[in-house]
């Protein structure tokens, strides 16, 4: 198929905030405060933040125009972009795309609000942008097929990210669609992210979330002051839906484009762990209050995933039994089950609390993890789950199919107002997280984000 790099181009310059389905905005606004709560934490309570900060202070970054969220210190543009980007994917807590198996905003928000606070864009502008980042990320992966995507050790959220990037950015400079395209074949060789994260806990899915934003922003600065990409950055020879898998399926890529709004189907997550782990754990929290478990007398746990879910948080069992680390807990479903078990719920300070607790670890043994073909069934339209507890006073089962956070099963505004609170209120305080958040659910209002950046400023 030919034209859709141009295509894809022309709807990302033409999307308007009046052309927007009133459910999508609302959607997408709800992702921005979610986006922004985990980029605030993470400023202050990331292992990987100070190591982050101190690069971009001695490479001379600090002294610009653009703001990171939870900080004071103004940033050069591609520095706010990368550490914004950076933070948002920090607690692995932000959005995701079952069947496009990536997050969305952890590159696109922050590339659009560098762009924002370059251009002076409005809120109304912002959302446009962020949504037109969205559409266009998410299609690029589906017409990947993830598996396949994956299987080379791809992370899609970076390598489709960078131009969803660059589509938001693009659009708040006021870039037309052929400086879009042109932005779109510059990003064709930035496409990077690496699965290899996996093998020892390390910090670069991270990185490369935040380098999506810095350098999607870079590119579409790039292509507005008349820099040349290639015009087929997508269906070209050498193009990405060519290069990155083996047999993409490229009318997905824009197979009902301004009609299906795959913002809509965007989850949120109720515990800061990867998505594949949720639906168990919403499974293990009812049967644990249901019939009021002990974890201390639990005998054994099944948990059943579809095979991807399996491959990123069930094996190597070996490794997924002793975490070592955030990263590592975050990616051991076994973990995840013993923290839930013990606590009922699981939420960020859990980690500094249990990565290192004896009973945690020594219950996370008692938790296995194999394919489960009732799960497998509904995958990838669904990121289901099984579970089953023995205990010593019976054993317990239920199945989950949609868990809290996705589209059919949406947090509501209070429950994300309460995840805000509970990641802000330790840094801004009760009061100013409030109004922070009142501010982002009503951002369409605003006439430049400097104002809504400010009250993310911590206390001194």
């Amino acid at each position: 198929m030919t034209g859709i790099t141009q295509e894809l181009a022309a709807f990302c310059a033409d999307l308007t905030y009046d052309a927007l389905p009133s459910k999508v905005i609302e959607r997408a606004k709800l992702l921005i405060l979610d986006t922004a709560g985990i980029i605030i934490r993470a400023r202050h309570d990331a292992e990987s933040t100070p190591s982050l900060m101190a690069s971009v202070k001695r490479l001379g970054l600090t002294d610009g125009q653009c703001s990171v969220f939870g900080d004071n210190v103004a940033y050069a543009p591609p520095a706010a972009a990368l550490v914004n980007g950076i933070l948002a994917h920090s607690l692995d807590f932000d959005d995701t795309h079952a069947m496009a198996s990536l997050h969305s905003s952890a590159p696109i928000v922050p590339a659009a609000l560098a762009a924002a606070e370059l251009s002076g864009a409005s809120g109304r502008d912002f959302i446009a942008a962020c949504v037109a980042g969205y559409e266009l990320q998410i299609r690029l992966s589906l017409a990947l097929r993830p598996s396949d995507h994956y299987d080379r050790g791809f992370h899609p959220t970076a390598t489709c990210g960078v131009f969803g990037a660059a589509a938001a950015a693009g659009k708040l400079l006021g870039m037309s669609a052929e400086g879009i395209q042109s932005a779109f074949g510059i990003a064709l060789s930035q496409s990077a992210g690496s699965m290899q994260f996996l093998a020892d806990g390390s910090w670069t899915k991270r990185s490369h979330v935040g380098q999506a934003a810095q350098n999607g922003l870079i590119c579409a600065v790039m292509a507005s002051e008349g820099f040349k990409g290639p015009k087929a950055a997508f269906e070209g020879e050498w193009g990405f839906l060519h290069a990155y898998a083996p047999d993409a399926d490229y009318d997905e890529a824009v197979a009902e484009l301004g009609e299906r709004w795959e913002t809509l189907n965007l989850a949120v997550k109720p515990y800061p762990s990867c998505r594949y782990s949720h639906a168990s754990l919403d499974g293990l929290i009812q049967l644990k209050n249901e019939y009021d478990i002990d974890a201390n007398e639990i005998e054994e746990v099944e948990i059943g995933l579809a095979e991807m879910g399996w491959k990123i948080i069930g094996n190597p069992e070996e490794a997924k039994h002793h975490p070592k680390s955030v990263v590592d807990g975050q990616f051991s479903m076994p973990f995840c089950a013993a923290v839930v078990l013990r606590e009922g719920g699981m939420v960020w300070d859990d980690y500094a609390k249990h990565i290192n607790d004896a009973n945690t670890l020594e219950l996370c043994k008692k938790v296995n993890v194999s394919i489960d073909q009732r799960v497998e069934d509904l995958a990838p339209d669904l990121m289901s789950g099984t579970v089953r507890i023995k205990t010593k006073a019976g054993e317990y089962e239920t199945l989950i199919k949609v868990a809290l956070g996705e589209p059919e099963n949406f947090m509501s505004e209070k429950q994300f107002r309460g995840k805000f609170d509970g990641l802000c209120a330790p840094y801004l305080g009760q009061e100013k997280s409030g109004k922070l958040a009142n501010a982002l659910m009503h951002i369409e209002e605003a006439n430049s984000l400097r104002s809504v950046m400010e009250l993310s400023q911590p206390n001194a």
